[in-house]
């Protein structure tokens, strides 16, 4: 009986197939580049891809690997929106100084 409830969640279970991916350099390479703190939580969530899938957790996982890649777009979306107000603001402030 207790089998039986377990498999649906994967514990206990060998690794089948190859891991998720686990966007560790992506994540570290946002967290550097782009947004500091929009890119920790895609390292933390990155760092758990491995451990999980190595005790047979698949489902849990794919979510951290889903995770860690949500993160680092948003890293990414953050640091160019960043970016654009940064410039729009330089802009603004010369153009009005020149005015």
């Amino acid at each position: 009986m207790q089998n039986e409830f377990n498999q649906g969640q994967g514990q206990g279970q060998r690794p089948v197939g190859p891991p998720p991916k686990t966007y560790l350099a992506e994540s570290i390479i946002v967290t550097i580049i782009c947004c500091w703190p929009l890119g920790i939580p895609a390292i933390v969530n990155a760092a758990k891809v491995d451990r999980l899938y190595q005790q047979g957790l698949h489902a849990d996982a794919q979510r951290a690997s889903e995770k860690a890649k949500q993160w680092c777009i948003y890293s990414a979306i953050g640091a160019a929106v960043f970016i654009v107000l940064y410039f729009l603001f330089v802009f603004l402030i010369v153009g009005l100084e020149n005015f």
